[in-house]
């Protein structure tokens, strides 16, 4: 278990992203997935209000309730580590983040979220308001910790000198876009605030949206799903294709899927508490915990850096 920043949530090395909860697996599967996920040891799934409302017909909130209807029928809500975040449908303004944090405490059947993140930065919204109304959701006992995500190293330091300064809600966590192949937006100024000030990194797209699993080859057919990123992208950046061999080499070495090498690579890195990936089936979602037995070598971890 891993703890988020200087909260009292410990998690476990890998999150459950939910955001294929109520889109690609329907209640049943979901529940599948959402079991076996917690028969392996796991407590902590990660979703969105907006998930999945780039679906035809969805309006968002389909994950949270898919997850919530979960929670009800297990009776296992307090072993849960929830989080989800608000602020990507109508920005970071407080009316809106109550609102928005309101319906999902609906829509998840609960009384609080562990983690409340900001989904994306709101350059509209002066910081003081946001973190004023992650506040007084605290105080309510709705919400326990806050973070970030998709936020620049510039915005995250002041928000967090605001927190100080003003004794508000302090980010615990920042969830950026980062992975083997997606390395420039996290490395460099933003991991070093998160590890000068002690804020956890909960990346997203950990497998860069499929490529890391090894099934987007070039000269093979690439399957994509529509209303979301493919990793059939990667097949035209020489540096992601570079990944590949010690990725496949490193994979076989230890008998395990190239997804899992991929996912160790990244819990290997400094500030890292669990990165973030879903799965469909039960069954992938045993491929991807098995990262959490890899332990890289510092060879291992440099071949795959430099491919990277």
């Amino acid at each position: 278990m891993g703890k988020i920043g200087d909260s009292t949530l410990e998690v476990f090395g890998f999150c459950l992203g939910g955001n294929t909860l109520g889109w690609t697996t329907d209640q049943t599967q979901s529940e599948a997935v959402l079991d076996a996920f917690t028969a392996a040891g796991g407590n902590f799934i990660d979703t969105a209000d907006v998930y999945s409302a780039w679906v035809e017909g969805h309006q968002g909130g389909e994950s949270e309730t898919v997850i919530g209807n979960w929670m009800q029928a297990r009776g296992n809500r307090d072993h849960v580590i929830l989080a989800t975040k608000v602020g990507s449908a109508g920005g970071l303004g407080a009316a809106n983040v109550r609102e928005r944090a309101e319906a999902s405490l609906r829509r998840l059947q609960t009384d609080y979220i562990d983690l409340l993140y900001a989904h994306r930065d709101d350059p509209e919204t002066p910081l003081e308001e946001t973190l004023s109304a992650f506040a007084e959701l605290i105080d309510e006992g709705k919400v326990r910790f806050v973070a970030a995500s998709n936020y620049s190293a510039e915005r995250l330091a002041e928000a967090l000198a605001i927190s100080s300064r003003e004794s508000l809600p302090r980010y615990q966590a920042l969830q950026p876009h980062y992975n083997l192949v997606e390395r420039h937006r996290y490395e460099g100024e933003l991991a070093d605030l998160c590890a000068a000030e002690h804020v956890s990194c909960v990346p997203y797209y950990a497998l860069a949206s499929g490529f890391l699993t090894g099934k987007y080859r070039p000269g093979q057919p690439a399957e994509t799903k529509r209303g979301t990123l493919s990793g059939a992208r990667y097949l035209e950046k020489p540096r992601a294709l570079a990944v590949l061999e010690p990725l496949d080499q490193i994979a076989a070495d230890h008998g395990v899927p190239v997804a899992a090498i991929a996912l160790a690579w990244l819990e290997a890195q400094p500030t890292v508490v669990a990165p973030v990936a879903g799965a469909r089936t039960p069954e992938q979602l045993a491929e991807l915990l098995v990262s959490l037995n890899v332990e890289l070598s510092p060879d291992e971890l440099a071949r795959l850096s430099i491919s990277g």
